[in-house]
């Protein structure tokens, strides 16, 4: 049977917070009966989120974001009004620019929020209304009515973001517009269905690849609003059900309309089909579904009770692990990090959207979400400014939890936590002190995401790149695009790379994108061929995973070339497209506590190429007190200078309180450099101010050679040199048990607990376990108990097999996946991982 709306929210409901929906009952989405909707209650509350209230707006607490709302109409009144022929505002000629266009209507938008908002200076200014109304119809008349010039340059302009400004501005003149311009709704309304191109009969179409995820929302959004602007309920019906399309969790394995973006049931966010991206698309979703639920609020459009709890879960899951200290993690920005507002910006809105959750959730959960905004807050190392926040209204819900001294402030994370993003290639491991960001990518997943000129040197960022975070300091100072713009791409912290120079995209091809139409493939900027070869390509390496053990973590992946370089050789890239070969080697890292080991194993180059791997790469102030300390591993004094078999390392950050050690577990030379590099912005984003930056760049390198194929180390957080001394003695807490293409392996003795990642389908004897990969396991005894966690990291296999070798064992706990048997004094476990898409399975054991 077709399932309606409510069905579909029940559903989501009953299924858990972020259960995997049926596929069956996905596959039945579709139009229903239109509800009755209280059109004049949806404008209403569209207005007051982006307007305020008079009471919201009476506030102390509001009138920062008064003045701005008040600054910026008054900038673009004066920009107005110098405007010279062909503009609507000065300084941006229209016609052939459409983001141009685009910020007209942005304009438009900002004045008319200025002249409907409560307490401001220029609320309720009619002349000011009819001047915007003018403004939108001389927009139409002249550059956006006539379709067939239209839609040049970005899709998304066109389709979304004209469509957003447009959508709210007649929203906020919706009885001005109704006196002065009677048709201008009906106008617009069908130029934006007209510019819907990649939509299906001017609206939303769920098997285009451009209307999914936070596209979706956007799109839906926007049509919701031109609903209530034309008393439209089969429209804002048809809206709503695509969009909570996007609640659905995504099931890798039954993809409705083919779409892989969204949220997984491991917390993962997906944009761009293979892009990990819940720090800025992710943002995006989760801030445009918030707006829909306010503006439902009372409507009688949506039940909002049954979609909170999976927003909620998208916190705590998705969001929480991916914040630190206020900032957001490198590792799911896409080519947001090359921007010189990520980070702590990107968490303020995050946190409106967590304070707006709050309000619509009860009990603890409400609790929860008002005391991990004030965790936030008390953590962040950069004030929060709540003028950036959209609303108002949120600001002062805001304020209102800051001052209420019964809410403690307090994490959703726990204090240790280790997560992992295995639908997104990615890890997360957290502890008091520190937490540790992991980037992998597999033939799922992409390496990076370059586009429009941002993020011009990306090459590595997936290839095991990781970003260790420390309590106390001012991430700005540490990551971000400082990081990005003065460390070398060829030694991003934790790259194996091969030792040459390559091209941005604009050195290549004088533009930002690869064009070549007339090839088979369609090169032109927005085609799947330049997402699948320029974009975010994806890697040729199947292997990309790791199992969790309660707080701990296992990740492994076979580091391969992309489908740029595996197609070109093949010969179905044309001629003049460049692509680039990886090393080969195949890498792991145990995350436990006081220490992350990483090892690599079977490093090669096809080409013949030099190697290194960046042990570590960090930045800091010139003027920073910044000291570098270790030891030979015989024992003798390390001069500081040069190249030398290290058995350890320390470098310490006096002025930002910061220390890390480096305790190395194998014998090669380690070449350290403390450099100053002054360069600009620009080098890795073309839109950044050409501002001159430099750092004091520390780096940790190791060359390989066919002598040095294998590397183990642990990074340790602020390590004291007597906690790194330890690592070199007999009974040191990390033992490498093995470190081949074959197999890589640790055990802690402190811990009680061995980790192995095996990358072969040929039985593997670690410690006691014997494995049969690919697989990834954790094993920790504890008194009589051993707790095994299993994951399969090539997400392809129906069972892996571990065998507890001469031990009789009972499973006393655990997953229902994991089948216990025995046989010849041995203990066997088959773990069902048919489509687990790489999540951990444990079994408790006792004997």
């Amino acid at each position: 049977m077709d399932v309606t709306r409510r069905r579909l929210l029940s559903l989501l409901s009953a299924s858990g917070l972020l259960a995997v929906a049926r596929p069956a009952v996905a596959a039945n989405i579709g139009p229903t009966t239109s509800v009755s909707v209280d059109h004049t209650a949806l404008l209403a509350n569209t207005t007051a989120i982006f307007a305020g209230t008079p009471e919201s707006n009476a506030r102390p607490d509001v009138a920062a974001k008064l003045a701005a709302i008040e600054r910026t109409a008054r900038t673009w009144l004066a920009a107005l009004d110098s405007a010279r022929d062909g503009e609507l505002f000065t300084g941006l000629p229209l016609g052939t620019s459409d983001p141009n266009l685009n910020a007209s209507y942005q304009h438009l938008y900002e004045i008319a929020l200025a002249t409907r908002t409560p307490g401001g200076a220029l609320d309720g200014d009619t002349t000011l209304q009819s001047r915007v109304i003018d403004g939108l119809v001389w927009l139409h008349e002249h550059y956006y009515g006539d379709q067939a010039r239209g839609y040049y340059g970005n899709w998304f302009t066109w389709e979304i973001g004209i469509s957003t400004h447009v959508s709210k501005t007649l929203v906020l003149l919706d009885d001005a517009v109704a006196e002065h311009a009677p048709d201008l709704v009906a106008t617009y309304v069908a130029s934006m269905d007209a510019y819907l191109r990649n939509g299906l009969n001017g609206d939303v179409n769920l098997d285009s690849r451009f209307h999914t995820g936070a596209n979706l929302a956007d799109i839906t959004t926007n049509r919701i609003l031109q609903g209530a602007l034309l008393r439209d309920d089969a429209r804002i019906t048809k809206a709503l059900e695509d969009q909570l399309t996007v609640f659905l969790t995504i099931d890798p394995y039954a993809l409705r309309h083919g779409v892989t973006d969204g949220y997984y049931a491991d917390g993962s966010f997906i944009q761009h089909h293979s892009v990990a991206y819940t720090g800025s698309y992710g943002r995006a979703l989760l801030t445009r579904v918030m707006q829909t639920l306010k503006i439902l609020d009372g409507t009688g459009a949506a039940d909002g009770d049954t979609l909170v709890p999976v927003v909620q879960r998208w916190v705590i899951d998705g969001f929480a692990p991916l914040i630190f200290e206020g900032w957001m993690m490198e590792i799911v920005k896409g080519r947001a990090v090359s921007r010189t507002s990520t980070g702590y910006t990107d968490v303020a809105t995050v946190v409106e959207a967590i304070v707006d959750l709050s309000d619509y959730s009860s009990g603890a959960d409400a609790d929860a979400l008002k005391s991990y905004v004030k965790f936030i807050r008390s953590t962040s190392r950069a004030a929060l400014d709540p003028a950036t926040f959209v609303s108002p209204m949120s600001i002062a819900r805001y304020a209102d939890i800051l001052a209420d001294d019964s809410v403690p402030a307090a994490d959703v994370n726990p204090a240790a936590r280790s997560v992992a993003f295995n639908a997104m290639d990615k890890n997360v491991h957290r502890r008091p002190g520190y937490a540790f960001a992991l980037a992998r990518s597999s033939d799922r997943i992409s390496k990076y995401e370059y586009m429009n000129g941002e993020n011009l040197m990306p090459w590595f960022q997936g290839d095991g790149a990781y970003y260790l975070y420390l309590t106390g300091d001012d991430q700005t100072q540490a990551f971000g695009v400082d990081y990005y713009a003065t460390v070398s791409p060829y030694a991003l912290a934790g790259v194996t790379t091969p030792v040459e120079q390559r091209s941005t995209v604009p050195e290549l091809y004088g533009r930002p994108y690869y064009e070549n139409p007339g090839h088979p493939l369609g090169f032109t900027s927005s085609s799947e061929s330049q997402n699948t070869y320029v974009y975010f390509p994806r890697g040729t390496n199947g292997h990309s995973g790791g199992a969790t053990l309660d707080a701990y973590g296992a990740a492994g992946m076979v580091l391969s070339s992309d489908v740029a370089w595996r197609d070109k050789q093949a010969g179905i890239l044309p001629d003049d497209f460049v692509a680039y070969q990886n090393t080969a080697a195949t890498k792991s890292w145990f995350m436990l506590d006081d220490e992350i080991v990483v090892l690599v194993a079977g490093v090669t180059d096809p080409a013949g190429r030099a190697v290194t791997t960046a042990v570590d790469a960090r930045i800091a102030a010139p003027a920073d007190a910044v000291t570098v300390a270790g030891e030979l591993r015989g024992g003798g004094a390390w001069t500081g200078a040069g190249t030398g078999d290290l058995a350890w390392l320390r470098y310490v950050n006096a002025t930002r309180g910061t220390a890390v050690g480096y305790a190395f577990l194998s014998a090669q030379p380690v070449r350290v450099s403390l450099d100053q590099v002054t360069r600009s912005r620009r080098v890795v984003r073309t839109a950044n101010p050409d501002t001159a930056v430099t750092k004091s760049v520390f780096g940790v390198l190791v060359g390989h050679s066919q002598a040095t194929t294998a590397l183990a180390y642990a990074l340790v957080p602020h390590a004291t040199q007597d906690r790194l001394r330890g690592y070199g003695a007999p009974d040191g807490p990390v033992t490498v048990l093995a470190n081949d293409p074959g197999v890589q392996a640790v055990r802690h003795a402190g811990l009680g607990l061995v980790a192995a990642n095996v990358f072969t389908g040929d039985p593997h004897d670690v410690a006691g376990l014997r494995v049969d990969g690919p697989a990834s396991v954790i094993a920790r005894t504890r008194s009589r108990l051993t707790t095994v966690a299993v994951s399969d990291p090539t997400m392809d296999r129906d069972l892996v097999r571990v065998t507890v070798a001469g031990r009789t064992l009972t499973k006393v706990a655990g997953d229902r996946a994991v089948r216990v048997s025995h046989a010849g004094g041995d203990t066997l476990l088959e773990v069902d991982t048919h489509r687990a898409y790489g999540a951990s399975f444990t079994a408790t054991l006792r004997g």
